[in-house]
């Protein structure tokens, strides 16, 4: 591995964890959307009970 100045460390260390962030963050809101679709067909067969 060749030598890397202690701010490409940092880049390193920030772009991993940014990547780690976006994955957690993505897998979260496919799961979100998933259930979200399935909640909204169960609510939407419920009679609605609002006048407006």
């Amino acid at each position: 591995m060749p030598q890397l100045s202690p701010l490409n460390w940092i880049f390193l260390f920030l772009l991993f964890w940014a990547a780690v962030f976006m994955v957690s963050v993505l897998i979260w809101w496919s799961t979100k959307i998933y259930f979200s679709t399935k909640a909204s067909a169960v609510v939407d067969a419920k009679e609605n009970k609002w006048n407006w």
